[in-house]
């Protein structure tokens, strides 16, 4: 079995493959106080929780976006399991033509979710990641990554409502059934959910007609769920689209991966 690590700076994601499968995933608050041992029994206790041996563990991947977290879970790991964990970063063949003014900028979360979803969807593409940020990458006919945007995410956005605001209080993020708001916290509702999904498809409609094609657009993150369906736009969701991604990136650097795409493995 392989782990894969999404390191984000509100969460990190943890994800144990079979192959290109995905047995289970567990998410868990990042914190860049906890040390190794600390990330250990997190670790631990998760792959207890789903059955797993650490035996099981033959390889991990770690994505992160949180340097000084990137050491402390790769040693987590190899207590754990005794595995070296690849980091995705220079030096680590991820396949993907990357087109930008500075391309050892792009974070491992946008390199592995392009990866992914070239790895399951024809360009040309758009990739919506909605976690702290909302990110949204684009990537041409030619299957290079050509840029993107990055905004502020949509629980960033209330916190930072509900904390510079004397009379909001924090609220339950679901869609309201109407735009309108008839009380306070479904006019906050509608606000932030809304208008998130309306930015969203005004940023599909601009890049559209920069680019003059027709994206197909998928997203994922924690809260892409709640807000793609009130988007018009037709967005298809893939929750474990980063992790896929480094699942993808391990399997181009070993050679066992290289052996079983070449056996028709790969999905």
């Amino acid at each position: 079995m392989l782990l894969a690590i999404d390191i984000g700076n509100t969460n990190t994601v943890l994800g144990g493959y079979e192959g290109w499968k995905a047995i289970f995933t567990e998410r868990i608050s990042t914190d860049t106080s906890k040390t190794s041992l600390e990330y250990a029994i997190l670790f631990k206790t998760a792959l207890d929780l789903h059955g797993v041996d650490v035996s099981m563990i033959d390889g991990a991947i770690i994505g992160s976006v949180v340097p000084p977290l990137t050491y402390i879970v790769r040693t987590a790991l190899k207590k754990v399991c005794g595995v070296q964990a690849y980091v995705v970063g220079p030096g680590l063949k991820t396949g993907l033509n990357i087109r930008m003014d500075d391309p050892t900028s792009i974070g491992a979360d946008l390199i592995a979710g392009a990866v992914g979803a070239l790895a399951k969807f024809d360009p040309p593409l758009m990739v919506i990641d909605m976690g702290t940020a909302t990110t949204m990458i684009v990537i041409d006919e030619t299957r290079s990554y050509v840029g993107g945007m990055i905004m502020t995410g949509l629980r960033l956005s209330l916190d930072a409502l509900v904390k510079e605001t004397s009379m909001l209080q924090g609220i339950s993020l679901e869609v309201p059934k109407k735009v309108i708001g008839k009380n306070t916290a479904d006019a906050m509702r509608s606000g932030l959910l809304y208008g998130n999904a309306a930015m969203i498809d005004g940023l599909i409609d601009r890049v559209e007609a920069e680019t003059g094609t027709q994206l197909q657009v998928v997203a994922t993150g924690g809260l892409a769920g709640t807000v793609i369906g009130a988007c018009t736009h037709d967005i298809t969701l893939v929750r474990t689209l980063v992790l896929d991604g480094l699942v993808e990136i391990y399997h181009k650097n070993t050679k066992s991966g290289a052996d079983a795409k070449s056996a028709g493995a790969l999905v």
